[in-house]
């Protein structure tokens, strides 16, 4: 894992493929034909702002760039002439301005395609495709899975790459976190991060923000007894010691240890007191408790 945590961040391209869990998409929206072949994304992270995470993605065939929830323009631009990248395309997963503020000036100098949530098409500037839950959008010849994933907004979406084994998901889910539930309900959002349960194992989880330390001060006080968290709590805390980023993380370790993805868990329900409540009950329970922490 370590090595997903440099600036440059590079997937495995063992080539493997796996099937999608979660059913054939509805539709396709492409950008390099129907027959397009799948490929591999080099990932590019970039901090902004106070905790905020950018993704540059790289397409191995085609050599041209997206750039993931652009906060701002000027750090994007600067990233872009130190890879010596060209830009083509915008990936936006919800409206709100530390995942949009840079999509005006980016588009504006770039005359780049902006793909982003059909569901909020009005709060997205400049989009250009609208995709939604089932579509299968390429990036030139890398295939991603859209879903639909309301709750932190209403139109909030995630992007699941499976052959670069790399999830996309904003605000929706985070390292030991989730997002804040602004527009929805605590029931969109426990069926929102429940469609990634399936994704598989190594799949890594490029979250939009670097909370993870306090998302595991929170998770210790609701599963104390947890011996992968307490793992995974000692190790956040010697990278951010030594000034290193805990994102991306794996999704297998987040299904062990994220507090917002055990509400399904029955050893998670009693440690809370909860046996015999619903996922969305003690889902709603667990949020609550961090609102408040």
């Amino acid at each position: 894992m370590e090595a997903f945590l440099s600036n440059r961040i590079r997937p495995d391209t063992d080539g493997t493929t796996r099937p999608f869990l979660l059913g054939c998409a509805r539709r396709t929206v492409t950008n390099a034909g129907e027959n397009a072949a799948m490929s591999t994304l080099e990932i590019h992270q970039i901090p902004t702002r106070v905790d905020n995470y950018v993704y540059l993605v790289r397409e191995s065939s085609s050599g041209q760039a997206a750039v993931v929830d652009p906060s701002d323009a000027p750090p994007v631009f600067e990233a872009l002439d130190t890879l010596g990248w060209t830009l083509t395309h915008v990936l936006a997963t919800h409206h709100h301005n530390d995942h949009i503020g840079g999509v005006p000036e980016i588009k504006e100098r770039t005359g780049c395609t902006v793909v982003g949530p059909r569901a909020d098409r009005d709060r997205i500037p400049g989009i250009d495709i609208e995709v939604g839950d089932g579509d299968t959008y390429r990036l030139y010849e890398a295939e991603a899975r859209v879903f639909d994933v309301p709750g932190h907004t209403r139109g909030h979406i995630a992007y699941w790459f499976p052959e670069s084994k790399a999830l996309f998901c904003g605000d929706t889910l985070f390292a030991l976190g989730c997002g804040r539930v602004f527009e929805g309900t605590h029931e969109q959002m426990w069926n929102s991060i429940s469609k990634f349960k399936p994704l598989p194992d190594e799949t890594m989880v490029y979250c939009a923000h670097e909370y993870t330390q306090s998302n595991a001060r929170f998770a210790v006080t609701v599963e104390p007894d947890n011996a992968d968290l307490a793992a995974y709590a000692a190790e956040i805390d010697r990278k951010r010691a030594a000034g290193q980023r805990t994102v991306p993380s794996e999704l297998g370790l987040e299904r062990r240890t994220n507090p917002f993805l055990r509400a399904d868990v029955p050893d998670f329900a009693a440690a809370l007191g909860m046996e015999g409540s619903t996922p969305v009950e003690i889902f709603s329970e667990v949020r609550t408790r961090k609102d408040n922490f």
